[in-house]
């Protein structure tokens, strides 16, 4: 008898504009769109919540921001961590060597992630899974974090990507440098985050896929992708949206739309019904689980 077979189809960076928030329902309501994970410092953050409570067949978790974008908390609190506007004011690279090598970021990141917990919290949504922007969610020193407010905030899943770099080279080989780095990276702190979640049962998907075609998870890609995955538990991500005039983009020029069209595709669709695949969402595997 075949395994059964699921697809959690998640968008990020819900709340961060009224273009992303858009694009996400249109996905969810007349694509394959699954799941999302909202930014509540985001600009758009209200208008997300009222749109995730007005389709609760969406699953909804958080998009941790510590990098590039707004804090939780007043400047005052957590000093170390932004600048005088509330912001992060350094890239992924720079902020992981900071929150890893100084001290007085640690105990700041804790009240920033609590936070920012207790802001989905008080949004009455149930939290479906935590990841984050720029993945910055799987610094060892934030994942612990996490870990040990798991409990408090009911924390049952959380994003550790990981494909398979071989056949990410074969769908597609741009940006090669740059997906063997990241391959390397990602694969070292995937193995951290599987020995830490399975020692306190928190749950992870088998495969997760975005990654290594971050802004550019194409219509082309997908109908490449899901005929040679072979695990039963997968999670897709990526971040389609809706270019409007005077909003900031939260990737490359045009990539939200296209990454949009893809989630709408019948063609994709049909892939995933062909090869077994069920949609769902962490939140709705959690319920039937039980």
């Amino acid at each position: 008898m075949q395994a059964q077979k699921f697809a959690i189809i998640n968008g990020d960076d819900f709340g961060f504009s009224h273009g992303v928030n858009q694009a996400i329902i249109k996905a969810h309501k007349e694509g394959i769109l699954t799941s999302t994970s909202l930014m509540v410092t985001g600009e758009a953050f209200d208008e997300a919540v009222d749109f995730a409570h007005a389709h609760p067949s969406l699953g909804v978790g958080l998009h941790l921001v510590l990098v590039c974008g707004r804090a939780a908390l007043p400047p005052s609190q957590i000093p170390h961590l932004v600048d005088n506007a509330g912001n992060f004011p350094y890239g992924a690279e720079r902020s992981g060597l900071r929150y890893q090598f100084n001290r007085s970021t640690h105990e700041e990141l804790q009240r920033e992630i609590r936070a920012q917990l207790e802001k989905f919290r008080s949004s009455g949504l149930r939290l479906s899974h935590v990841d984050g922007h720029l993945h910055m969610h799987m610094h060892p020193l934030v994942l612990r974090i996490l870990v040990d407010l798991a409990d408090e905030f009911d924390i049952r899943v959380i994003r550790l990507p990981h494909e398979e770099l071989g056949m990410s080279l074969r769908l597609d080989r741009q940006n090669l440098l740059t997906k063997l780095v990241w391959a390397g990276v990602f694969g070292g702190l995937r193995r951290y985050g599987e020995n830490l979640l399975k020692s306190k049962s928190i749950g992870f998907a088998e495969r997760v896929y975005g990654l290594l075609q971050t802004g550019s998870v194409t219509e082309e890609y997908l109908l490449g992708l899901i005929p040679q995955i072979e695990a039963t538990r997968v999670e897709i991500y990526c971040h389609p949206a809706i270019a409007i005039p005077g909003e900031p983009l939260n990737g490359p020029s045009g990539a939200g739309e296209v990454e949009l069209a893809a989630l709408l595709s019948g063609q994709v669709r049909e892939v995933l019904a062909a090869k077994g695949f069920e949609l769902t969402n962490f939140d709705q595997q959690r319920t039937h689980s039980k």
